[in-house]
C-alpha cells in the first residue's frame, strides 16, 4: 500500500513533521520538477518563501538513470562527483565533461523558464529546508544541499517523504537534519510509494511558483 495518495498529500504529511520551524525563518527551496508540489505545500504550512534548487543528474550516457554526478546551477556550478562509478564504468573526463556541459545549458534553460525575473530568496542566515519527493540515489539532492551550504544558511535542512535508509543516513553529513517520514529497507522507485505520481510539468512549477512568492515571511 502507498504511503502518500500524491505529491500534495506528501506535502501535508511532511509540513506536519516539520511544523516547529514555524515562524523561524525558514526558505523552501525545492527541487524541481517533482520536488516543487511537496514544497508548495509545506511552504504554504510554515508560511514560509517558496524557491528553486535548479539541480540536474550527470547520467551515464549508456544508461542516463545511472548517476555518475550532479551539478547544479549557479554563477559558480556546483559539480558533485560519483568518484567510484566514473571509474567502474571508464568514463573519460571528456565524456563526465561533455554531459555536465549539457545539463548546465539545461539548468540554465529551466532558470529562465521557471524563475525569469522572479526574486530569489536569501539564504544565509535562515533555515534553508531542500524538499524533494523522495531520494533514491541522493545524487542530486546531495550537489543541492552541498551548493545551499555554501550560501551560509544558519541550519540546512533535508525534508523528503520518502528516502533509501542507506543513503539518508549518509546524508547527514551533508545537513545539519534530516525529516524523512519513510525509509523502506528495499526502496525500489520513489513512485511505488504513491498512489498518483504523475510527471510534474513545466506549467504546474510555473503556476505553483505564481502562488508562491520568494520574497514573503522571511526578511
Amino acid at each position: 500500500m502507498a504511503q502518500f495518495r500524491d505529491r500534495d498529500d506528501a506535502g501535508r504529511q511532511l509540513a506536519e513533521a516539520l511544523a516547529r520551524y514555524s515562524g523561524q525563518d525558514a526558505v523552501i527551496l525545492a527541487l524541481p520538477r517533482g520536488g516543487v508540489p511537496v514544497a508548495a505545500r509545506v511552504a504554504e504550512a510554515l508560511a514560509a518563501p517558496l524557491d528553486l534548487v535548479l539541480v540536474r543528474k550527470i547520467g551515464l550516457p549508456a544508461q542516463p538513470e545511472l548517476a555518475i554526478g550532479a551539478v547544479v546551477d549557479g554563477d559558480d556550478p556546483q559539480t558533485v562527483r560519483n568518484e567510484s562509478l566514473i571509474r567502474a564504468t571508464g568514463t573519460t573526463e571528456a565524456v563526465f565533461a561533455q554531459v555536465r556541459d549539457r545539463e548546465c545549458r539545461e539548468n540554465e534553460s529551466r532558470r529562465h523558464r521557471y524563475i525569469g525575473d522572479r526574486p530569489r530568496a536569501p539564504v544565509a542566515g535562515r533555515i534553508a529546508i531542500v524538499v524533494d519527493d523522495g531520494v533514491a540515489t541522493g545524487a542530486t539532492v546531495r550537489a543541492a544541499l552541498r551548493a545551499i551550504r555554501k550560501q551560509g544558511p544558519r541550519e540546512l535542512v533535508l525534508a523528503v517523504p520518502v528516502g533509501a535508509p542507506d543513503v539518508i543516513e549518509d546524508l547527514r553529513n551533508e545537513t545539519d537534519t534530516i525529516v524523512c517520514l519513510a525509509t523502506p529497507p528495499d526502496l525500489g522507485a520513489i513512485g511505488y510509494y504513491y498512489d498518483s505520481f504523475d510527471q510534474v510539468t513545466d506549467n504546474a512549477v510555473i503556476a505553483i511558483l505564481a502562488r508562491h512568492p520568494a520574497n514573503d515571511g522571511g526578511q
